[in-house]
C-alpha cells in the first residue's frame, strides 16, 4: 500500500436507504467505510488500512470524511453518496515548523481508573471526560501530536448510535473540537494524522483534519 494516505469526501445521499440506515447505526457506519478499502487485511483491517472516518453534519448536509492507504468507492451502495478522494502527499509535504493551521477532530477523552496497589495486575475501568477535563486532555494530546493549540471551541456530539447494547458510556462519549494551532513537530503531527488521536476510531473518532490559517 502507498505510505501517504487519501481521503474522500462523501456527500451522503440523504434519500439513499443505505445512507439512512448509517446514520441510525454507528456499526453500520463502520462496516460501510470498510468496503472501501481491500480485502484480506487479516485480523485487525481497520488498523491494516489506516482507516480513519468522520461525519460532519449540518442543518442540509451530511458529509462523510474516509482517510485510509488505499480507498475505492465504487465499492460503496449505489446511489450512496457523490465521492471525492484526494492524496493527502500535498498537505503533508506543506507541514512546517511554525506553520499555522485550522483543525477539526472529533475526540473521545477518556482516562483509565487508577486501582489501589491490592489490585496489581487488573486494568482500572474507562472514564469518559468532559468540559474542562477533556479540553486539557485534547490540549495535551495535541501537544504530544506536533501542536500548539490557539483556539479550542468544544461541541458536544449526539451520542452514538449502535446496535450493539454492551457499547460501554464511555464509546458514547464524543466531543469535536475546532479550531486554530501552530505546527511545533511536523514529524509528531504527520504521525498522529496517521494513526489517529485517542479512542474511538472505529465510531468516527479521531481523524484530525487541517487546513492552513492566516498567521496571526
Amino acid at each position: 500500500m502507498n505510505n501517504e494516505p487519501v481521503i474522500a469526501r462523501i456527500r451522503l445521499n440523504p434519500h439513499s436507504r443505505d445512507v439512512q440506515r448509517d446514520l441510525r447505526d454507528a456499526t453500520e457506519m463502520h462496516r460501510t467505510v470498510m468496503r472501501m478499502v481491500p480485502d484480506g487485511l487479516g485480523d485487525s483491517p481497520r488498523s491494516q488500512a489506516g482507516l480513519l472516518y468522520r461525519l460532519d453534519e449540518t442543518d442540509t448536509t451530511s458529509t462523510l470524511l474516509v482517510q485510509a492507504n488505499r480507498l475505492d468507492s465504487a465499492r460503496l451502495p449505489t446511489e450512496y453518496g457523490q465521492a471525492d478522494i484526494k492524496s493527502l502527499t500535498p498537505m503533508f509535504t506543506a507541514l512546517r515548523k511554525g506553520l499555522a493551521v485550522r483543525y477539526r477532530i472529533v475526540l473521545n477523552p477518556a482516562k483509565r481508573e487508577r486501582l489501589p496497589l491490592e489490585a496489581k495486575g487488573k486494568r482500572g475501568r474507562i472514564t469518559p471526560l468532559s468540559g474542562a477535563d477533556a479540553d486539557q486532555w485534547w490540549l495535551r494530546r495535541a501537544a504530544d501530536s506536533g501542536l500548539h493549540v490557539h483556539i479550542l471551541t468544544p461541541s458536544n456530539m449526539p451520542p452514538i448510535r449502535a446496535r450493539k447494547q454492551n457499547l460501554d458510556g464511555m464509546r458514547h462519549s464524543l466531543i469535536r473540537y475546532d479550531g486554530t494551532a501552530t505546527v511545533t513537530d511536523p514529524e509528531a503531527l504527520h504521525a498522529a494524522v496517521l494513526a489517529g488521536i485517542g479512542r474511538g476510531k472505529p465510531y468516527g473518532a479521531g481523524l484530525l483534519s487541517l487546513a492552513p490559517a492566516p498567521s496571526a
